[in-house]
C-alpha cells in the first residue's frame, strides 16, 4: 500500500481517490475548504492554504507519503522541486506542476524551445501593456490570466473598448499572487480538442481517441468521445503532445488541448493530470478512464492499450442559486428515467450560480451530436440550489 498526498480536492480529485482506493491505496485528500468532494472518500484530509509554502511543508513532513499527486494549479508548486530532492516523488514531475501552473512557462516551452505550432501571443502586467500587446496582436484576440484554471477570467476582445473590462476579468480569474496576462492571437479553428495522453514509466506512451468540448464563461459545458478528425490532424496533435510530455518528464494522464483549423494544428495548453472534459470517459467510452489510468501510470501499473469501447458525451450540472448550507438536489427520478444516461453529483458543500456541481453521461452507439443532446437533457433535468 502506498500514501498518497493528494493537492486539491474537487470533483477530478474525488474520482481519482476512488480509483486509488479500489487499488488499495491510502490517500490524504488536501484542500483549502472543508468538507471537499475528495474528503468524501479518502483516508483522512487537511485543510490549508496551498499557497502557502510553510503549510505545504507541515503537511508534507506530517504524512511522508510515498507520492505528492497535485489536482489544481493553485499551490506554491515551486515547493514541488524541493520535495523531489528531498526523495518525494511529484506527479508527473516539478518540472511539469511547475510549468503547466503558468501559462507563460508552458507557453515559451512549446514555442520557443520546442518549436510548436501556437496562435500569436504577447504578455503584458498592467493595462498599458495590454493595450500595446492588443495594437500589436491585432483584434480579435483572447485574454487569459497566466494562472488559473477551467477557463476562467478568460474573454475575447472584439474592440479597443472591451480592452479594460477583459483586464478586469482577467486579474479577477487569476489564481495566485501573479498580475499578469497573456494575449492571445484569436485562431479561426473549426473545433478543439482534448487529447488526453498518457505517460508511463515504460516509456509507452498511449493516446486516448480525442475528446470535442464547448465552453462557455471560460469553462466547459459539453464534452464528446469520440471527434471524427483528419488523421494528419490526429498525428499532428499526438507528435506535439508526445514531445511536451517527454520534455516536462514524468508517469500520468495529460489533458493535452489543441485548436484544429482547416490546414494545420495550434497547441493551446495542457494539464499534467485528469481533465475535466476528461469526465466523458466515466460514461465508459473506454477500457480504463482518466482516473484509472492515471493512477495506473503513477502506480508503475503498465497499461498496454487504450480502447474506445462506445461513444459518449457528458453535459454539466450547474447550480442556479447561492447557498451557503448543503445545496438542495431535485430531479433525480426523472433524470434516471431517460434510457443509456447516468450522472455524477460532485457532493460540493456551497453552490454558487453557475457552479458545475455535478455532471451527466449519455453513451451508445449513436452520432456524437445526439449524445450531447440527451446528456444536456439529463442535465437540465437535475435542479441544485
Amino acid at each position: 500500500m502506498k500514501k498518497i498526498l493528494l493537492l486539491g480536492s474537487g470533483e477530478l480529485g474525488k474520482e481519482l481517490v476512488i480509483s486509488f482506493q479500489r487499488m488499495g491505496q491510502y490517500v490524504i485528500a488536501v484542500d483549502n475548504y472543508p468538507n471537499a468532494p475528495a474528503m468524501h472518500v479518502s483516508h483522512e484530509f487537511e485543510v490549508i492554504d496551498m499557497l502557502d509554502g510553510n503549510e505545504l511543508d507541515r503537511i508534507v513532513d506530517k504524512h511522508s507519503p510515498d507520492y505528492i499527486v497535485p489536482e489544481i494549479e493553485s499551490i506554491r508548486t515551486e515547493k514541488f522541486y524541493e520535495y523531489e530532492k528531498a526523495g518525494f516523488n511529484v506527479v508527473p514531475s516539478a518540472k511539469a506542476a511547475n510549468f503547466t501552473m503558468n501559462r507563460k512557462a508552458i507557453r515559451d516551452l512549446a514555442a520557443i524551445k520546442l518549436g510548436l505550432t501556437t496562435a500569436k501571443y504577447k504578455y503584458a502586467n498592467n493595462l498599458h501593456q495590454l493595450q500595446q500587446a492588443v495594437e500589436v496582436i491585432g483584434l480579435p484576440c483572447v485574454v487569459k490570466p497566466l494562472m488559473s484554471s477551467s477557463g476562467k477570467g478568460q474573454s475575447v476582445i472584439k474592440s479597443t473598448s472591451d480592452i479594460k473590462s477583459s483586464w478586469n476579468l482577467a486579474i479577477s480569474g487569476s489564481r495566485g499572487d501573479l498580475i499578469e496576462v497573456i494575449v492571445e492571437e484569436f485562431i479561426d479553428f473549426e473545433y478543439e480538442i482534448t487529447l488526453l495522453t498518457l505517460t508511463q514509466n515504460s516509456g509507452n506512451t498511449l493516446f486516448c481517441s480525442p475528446i470535442g468540448h464547448r465552453q462557455e464563461r471560460g469553462d466547459y459545458q459539453e464534452s464528446w468521445q469520440p471527434v471524427q478528425m483528419k488523421e494528419k490532424h490526429l498525428r499532428l496533435a499526438q507528435n506535439m503532445a508526445r514531445r511536451i510530455t517527454k520534455e516536462l518528464s514524468g508517469n500520468g494522464i495529460w489533458g493535452v488541448e489543441f485548436f484544429i483549423a482547416k490546414d494545420d494544428v495550434y497547441f493551446s495548453e495542457l494539464s499534467p493530470r485528469p481533465h475535466d472534459t476528461g469526465m466523458v470517459t466515466l460514461a465508459g467510452t473506454q477500457n480504463f478512464t482518466e482516473f484509472e489510468l492515471h493512477a495506473r501510470a503513477i502506480l508503475g501499473l503498465p497499461v498496454t492499450e487504450i480502447t474506445l469501447t462506445r461513444n459518449g458525451a457528458s453535459a454539466v450540472i450547474l447550480a442556479t442559486k447561492e447557498s451557503n448550507d448543503t445545496p438542495k438536489i431535485t430531479g433525480l427520478d426523472n433524470a434516471a428515467s431517460i434510457k443509456n444516461t447516468s450522472f455524477r453529483i460532485f457532493g460540493k458543500p456551497k453552490s454558487s450560480p453557475n457552479r458545475r456541481m455535478g455532471v451527466a453521461f449519455a453513451y451508445g452507439e449513436e452520432n456524437v451530436k445526439k449524445l450531447v443532446e440527451q446528456a444536456k437533457e439529463v442535465a437540465l433535468k437535475i435542479k441544485v440550489d
